[in-house]
């Protein structure tokens, strides 16, 4: 399953919402759908059993925290939850790293560029909700000896499963 091939299966009810034009979102909630199966796969190993848990709530509470975020009436109270969002991304990428041995190379790799990708979209939303940049330095995200951040088209196209 693909982004594309994902989105048919989006109920209108949540596609018609304001929420839905916002990419991190979309993102976030393909990401915890492919969470469901590498978090299946993490429980058959007793090693990951816990670290599914983790792993299934942080991938979760991305998406949650940014729709909790979007509907507050303040652009401070906004970015609070968004920056709750953006620790769950990095959450989620520290849990997919862990269960790098079980879920495999490419599968994992795809996660943390996936997660990746929304991370630097939060990084963006929250200042811009605060009206003032965060308190890390400012640095092209992702570069780094090992740049996991493909086109995001390419991301979203081959997308492997456990």
């Amino acid at each position: 399953m693909n982004f594309r091939e994902w989105l048919i299966t989006v109920p209108d009810v949540i596609t018609g919402d304001a929420l839905w034009t916002v990419e991190a979102y979309r993102l976030a909630l393909f990401s915890a759908d492919l969470g469901w199966s590498d978090c299946t796969k993490l429980m058959q190993d007793r090693r990951t059993l816990s670290l599914s848990d983790q792993l299934f709530r942080a991938v979760g509470s991305i998406g949650a925290n940014i729709s909790e975020g979007y509907s507050r009436g303040s652009g401070k109270d906004r970015a609070r939850f968004y920056e709750y969002s953006l620790g769950s991304s990095r959450e989620s990428r520290h849990w997919y790293y862990e269960g790098r041995h079980v879920l495999g190379e490419s599968v994992t790799a795809h996660r943390l560029a996936l997660l990746t990708q929304i991370t630097r979209l939060l990084l963006t939303m929250i200042p811009d909700q605060r009206g003032f940049a965060l308190g890390e330095e400012p640095v092209p995200y992702g570069k780094s000896s090992v740049d996991l951040s493909p086109d995001l088209n390419e991301l979203l196209d081959e997308v492997p499963l456990p």
